[in-house]
């Protein structure tokens, strides 16, 4: 889709991978590296335009609000879906939070360098006008919040609730050696779960609330005993937020702190414990976490443990290590198949049932036609020197084409795109389709993509999306490419009538 050129590029260097496309490979569930060095795919840093969020967002529809917190809330969440197809959190500060719109974009853009498998890594940001927003990665499968204290079909099992004790110590150790040693309100609606149903831990509370740095948005409860004395956070701060998040987990209930220490203190540590975690557990392993709780949950900073000692406390603990994380939750990963839509054209059709060789009839029946009423067939430019050899290139690209030699099509199309001044729809659909016959999927969907910058109405560009995110497996992504083409199909049809 062309270049961005980002606004917030002299902040920051961040050496993040050039791919836009979705994960392809995931570490074991139980994998103990703590480390930052695993190849995680997600598209670098960059700032957003306002117009492009609204649209993701549906101009800040209140449906597409995903924080718990509601739509009054000072700062709120929402679902969004970028123009390349990928679903985001796009979080909205209140319009007084950051009046200084560099220094917001500075603090994002350091933010946006911290990247790890554990963490929801931040992909973005904007700052136009009131407006200050921060892009996330979107995580489907909700809040420890949820799975917690709002579950609908089963608890969270233990094994699970470890998992997740540990994952968020990997993120904030990955955190502090990152020189990011401060969350902001650490706390159960922070963790969220991706679609392999792993616990990964929000970006968003690495970026302070609002410039002041009022860190802390929980009941007073459960604050730092520090914060309370003095307004101000450390990093033992985060330690004992970490505490809280335990007791969260250990008893499946937000218990505070001081009547939890009453409990332990009296010897009475089990009665925290969640009823419907019965003999799932040891209870040597069950006090080992509420000491650990303990520990962290100490009125002064400097009794607290480090972030290193939760790791060597809780790593143990596993014993399930190899059970996928949504085994453990009873989830679903493979997703739900949409039906079809009802007006889908003959090459819609032979899309959605992956049919290579109808495509391949059709994209050559319907030829550039397509394209007439464009500035030209293929912007065949004045009469130059230059024509005769993209005519050449043309031509043999469609032959190469026609008789199914999709290494050489390639070749010639790719040439005829740098040679062209105006790009051709027709030509990146060919190209695209050219590449997932040499399955290459991902250069497919880009050129499928690209297509649909040509003609941003045409249903074809729609139809081969879909093609090559089934190739990926993105069959959730693919049905909505689908809907969007029969979408276009239909207005199309019902312009002709008129």
């Amino acid at each position: 889709m062309g270049c961005f050129h980002s606004k917030t590029a002299h902040l920051h260097s961040p050496e993040d991978p050039p791919t836009a496309l979705p994960d392809s490979k995931k570490p074991d569930p139980g994998d103990d590296g703590g480390d930052g060095d695993q190849e995680i795919q997600v598209p670098a840093f960059k700032e957003y335009g306002l117009t492009e969020l609204r649209r993701a967002t549906h101009e800040f529809r209140t449906d597409y609000i995903v924080s718990e917190s509601g739509e009054k809330a000072p700062n709120v969440v929402y679902k969004g879906k970028l123009e390349n197809n990928r679903l985001v959190a796009v979080k909205r500060f209140s319009k007084q939070s950051w009046p200084d719109a560099q220094q917001f974009l500075a603090e994002a853009a350091g933010v946006g360098k911290v990247r790890h498998k554990r963490m929801v890594n931040l992909i973005g940001c904007c700052a136009e006008g009131d407006e200050r927003l921060l892009v996330a990665e979107y995580m489907p499968n909700d809040t420890l919040s949820k799975h917690l204290f709002h579950w609908d079909k089963q608890p969270l099992p233990w094994e699970m609730r470890v998992r997740v004790a540990y994952h968020v110590a990997q993120a904030l150790d990955h955190c502090s050696m990152e020189n990011r040693k401060i969350y902001h309100d650490l706390n159960a609606y922070r963790i969220l779960f991706d679609e392999d149903g792993d616990p990964r831990l929000s970006s968003f509370g690495l970026m302070k609330n609002s410039r002041d740095g009022k860190s802390y948005s929980t009941n007073l409860a459960y604050t730092p005993p520090e914060f309370l004395r003095t307004g101000r956070i450390v990093a033992e701060s985060v330690i004992y937020s970490y505490g809280t998040v335990l007791l969260d987990l250990l008893s499946g209930k937000h218990i505070p702190p001081s009547h939890a220490l009453d409990l332990i203190r009296g010897k009475n540590a089990l009665l925290l414990m969640d009823s419907s975690l019965e003999g799932q557990y040891a209870n040597d392993d069950a006090t080992k976490l509420v000491e650990l709780a303990s520990k962290c949950l100490q009125f002064e900073a400097r009794e607290r443990p480090d972030i290193k000692f939760l790791l060597t406390a809780v790593t143990p603990l596993q014993k399930q290590k190899e059970v996928a994380s949504h085994v453990l939750m009873g989830l679903t990963k493979t997703a739900a198949v949409l039906p079809l839509p009802t007006m889908l054209s003959p090459l819609g059709k032979a899309c959605a049932r992956m049919d290579l060789t109808a495509i391949h009839d059709i994209l050559l029946k319907t030829g550039y036609k397509d394209e007439e009423g464009a500035e030209n067939e293929l912007s065949f430019q004045e009469w130059t020197q230059q024509v005769q050899d993209i005519l050449n290139t043309k031509k043999f690209g469609d032959i190469a084409f026609r008789d199914k030699d999709f290494k050489n099509a390639i070749e010639y199309y790719s040439k005829l795109v740098v040679m062209m001044s105006v790009p051709s729809a027709t030509v990146f659909a060919r190209r695209a389709f050219s590449y997932l016959m040499n399955d290459q999927a991902e250069l497919a969907l880009r050129d499928a993509m690209q297509a649909q910058v040509c003609i941003p109405d045409w249903p074809t560009a729609f139809y081969l999306q879909a093609l090559a995110l089934s190739k990926l497996g993105m069959e959730t992504d693919a049905q909505d490419m689908l809907n969007d083409g029969a979408a276009f199909e239909a207005k199309r049809s019902n312009s002709w009538r008129g």
